[in-house]
């Protein structure tokens, strides 16, 4: 089986090469299979995947398993294997049709896989496209895959992508007392880092349950740096589907936690926010069922008043991004009954990190005052982010 790794190997490494016509264009982990591919022989591997999970236009698991790799079974985050479910769906374990392997869902009430899912497995591989926010749960997934793997004695190894939005850290860092499955460790709401090195510092900082280590390895990309601007090429969620979403994403998420529309149910989520009652705005949508995307979606069948980012998010392709605070405060600000802004579950100040940003929004502080409170905490993030980078950074 040797031989016949290292002659396919040679083929998609060169096929890679020669589909990537500069070295602005990153090369994923996943695509450099002779980093990797040589030591899953003999090996039985699991796969932690998505639809983002392509090598080229093929799917990792149909890539191993063409070469003879022993995938036994496929692990899937939220929004399922083939990302088919919208955020918050129930995902069920099943059989991939494809390949007829079993895939168990690390989401719902089995996020960490247990002894029983990882035992005989020697190796589980990692590969799934991030956009570098605490809450988008994928990396949730990575630890608890990790601390699995470390305490039942299987390797990880993390085929790193790029991060869309790598290029800057910014926002509130998570107080511990808030931990949850969309924040878990602390961390700004941007962190600034690819997947992989997000496992190396969670690894490092020792924040696996019981401070256990994980036996992992990475798979860097080529032709890649912080200052890269990355379009994604696949959706890696329902409803980030765009790359002016992508870069709205890290500002727009909080208002999950309020009463207030991001455009779920319509052409452009998260490109936009509104409501019924907010006094405010110049644009005007309403949402309504779209199935696989949003089939019940916030304030459904309900005319919306707000704005449109999507021009905003144009502006941000070629310039630093940041947490932005003014959609926030411009919703709270004009939205006339306050008392019902934020919704009662407390699901914003999980999304937030802590109750201080809610506290300040509601004691009328500016963007400027609110911003000034995290910088000291933030400053101490970038040192320890510093430790863990693989590429050149952006500053």
């Amino acid at each position: 089986m040797k031989n016949s790794f290292q002659k396919v190997i040679a083929i998609l490494i060169v096929l890679t090469i020669a589909v990537t016509p500069t070295m602005a264009q990153p090369i994923v982990g996943a695509a450099l299979m002779d980093e990797y591919v040589p030591q899953l022989e003999g090996k039985r591997v699991a796969v932690c995947g998505n639809h983002t999970s392509l090598v080229g236009t093929t799917h990792l698991v149909d890539t191993l398993l063409s070469l003879g790799v022993k995938v036994t079974k496929i692990f899937c985050p939220e929004h399922g294997f083939r990302g088919e479910a919208e955020a918050g769906a129930n995902i069920q374990s099943s059989t991939d049709p494809a390949t007829g392997l079993p895939i168990i869902s690390l989401y719902g009430s089995n996020k960490k896989p247990t002894p029983e899912q990882v035992s005989g497995l020697d190796v589980i591989l990692f590969d799934i496209q991030d956009v570098g926010c605490r809450f988008y749960t994928y990396i949730s997934t990575l630890t608890y895959v990790m601390e699995a793997a470390a305490e039942n004695g299987v390797a990880v190894i993390i085929l790193d992508r790029p991060n869309p939005n790598g290029y800057f850290v910014d926002g509130p860092i998570l107080d511990p007392k808030f931990r949850s499955f969309v924040g878990m460790h602390p961390i700004p709401v941007v962190h600034g880092m690819t997947i992989a090195e997000y496992g190396l510092m969670v690894n490092g900082e020792g924040w696996l349950a019981d401070s256990v280590r994980c036996d992992l390895s990475v798979v860097k990309m080529a032709y890649y740096d912080h200052t890269t601007r990355y379009s994604l090429p696949v959706a890696p969620s329902p409803n980030l589907q765009t790359d002016e979403a992508i870069y709205l994403y890290p500002s727009l998420c909080l208002f999950e936690g309020t009463c207030i529309s991001l455009g779920r149910g319509t052409d452009h989520p998260f490109e936009m926010y509104g409501h019924p009652e907010l006094t405010v705005g110049d644009y005007h949508f309403t949402p309504h069922p779209i199935k696989g995307v949003s089939e019940n979606p916030p304030l459904k069948g309900r005319e919306c008043r707000g704005f449109s980012l999507t021009e905003t998010a144009h502006a941000m392709l070629d310039s630093t991004n940041c947490f932005n605070l003014e959609y926030l405060l411009t919703a709270y600000q004009n939205f006339p009954n306050k008392e019902t802004f934020f919704l009662k579950n407390g699901f914003f100040n999980k999304l937030a990190g802590s109750g201080e940003l809610k506290r300040q929004m509601e004691a009328g502080e500016s963007a400027e005052q609110i911003r000034a409170s995290w910088q000291p905490q933030l400053e101490a993030f970038k040192k320890i982010r510093a430790q863990y980078l693989l590429y050149p950074d952006f500053e």
